[in-house]
């Protein structure tokens, strides 16, 4: 497996790309509200990014049809916009891609509309702070199976369960690289694969079902939900390993 290990001047495009990606969803998370539909989100989504000097890298990946995704509730990840209305009391997941100058970002929230659930706060703040939890336990040396195993016990620890078969991701010259990084053991041993070194830059993405961990993908190809239909939530960054610890590329400047 070839894991790229980045140029400090490579991790600086990769930053710009990702600032990118921040300011989107920090727009998007002010302004989107009940009454709007997904594809309109979608389409806010799409002009801030461009205006900023990004392309929309989701848009024709691998067939995706949208600029961002936009995953409603009980939709994990990969949403397709539609004409379907928010209403207050949903949950929102966002996921933005970029492109500048051949460097890529990525990065993802999920967010309430209006007041929401106590249990659906706590659903969306398990994903945020595994994310959070992650990223502050890379090192050097780590290996990835390692970090996989934490993030894993973590979410099962607050009581939910990772979803299966997708996983976080190495990132660079293209949206997704070596390696794969899925959110729970995969193949045995935690002390075995590749290590974590200095100059690697990946996402490292949790998304959380409420019970049932394995995915089913509905009739459109790409909305994934968990096995039981209940709501999952999921939280995404781009990091970048420098002088042994992971930083965050997709934060905004302000």
């Amino acid at each position: 497996m070839a894991i790229p290990l980045r140029k400090p001047n490579e991790i600086e495009k990769l930053r710009t790309a990702n600032i990118v990606v921040a300011k989107t969803l920090n727009f998007l998370s002010q302004t989107v509200k009940a009454g709007m539909t997904l594809k309109e989100v979608d389409t806010m989504g799409e002009k801030f990014l461009r205006n900023l000097g990004a392309r929309p890298s989701f848009k024709g990946l691998y067939g995706f049809p949208a600029a961002i995704c936009t995953s409603l509730n009980e939709v994990i990840i990969h949403g397709i916009p539609t004409d379907i209305i928010l209403k207050e009391g949903d949950i929102l997941g966002l996921d933005i891609g970029t492109e500048i100058d051949g460097w890529y970002g990525d990065s993802a929230i999920t967010m309430p509309i209006g007041k929401v659930s106590k249990a659906d706060e706590e659903l969306i703040a398990c994903s945020k702070d595994a994310l959070y939890y992650a990223i502050d336990i890379i090192q050097e040396g780590m290996r990835f199976k390692e970090l996989s195993k934490a993030i894993e016990d973590f979410i099962v620890s607050r009581g939910y369960q990772p979803l299966v078969r997708f996983c976080g991701h190495g990132i660079g010259r293209k949206p997704h690289e070596e390696p794969e990084i899925p959110n729970y053991l995969e193949n045995g041993n935690a002390k075995s694969g590749p290590k974590i070194k200095n100059g690697m830059v990946f996402c490292i993405e949790p998304m959380i079902c409420a019970k049932n961990r394995n995915p089913v993908i509905l009739e459109n190809g790409w909305d994934v939900v968990s096995a039981d239909g209940l709501r999952g939530s999921h939280y995404e960054h781009t990091v970048a390993v420098i002088d042994g610890k992971a930083v965050i590329l997709s934060n905004s400047e302000d």
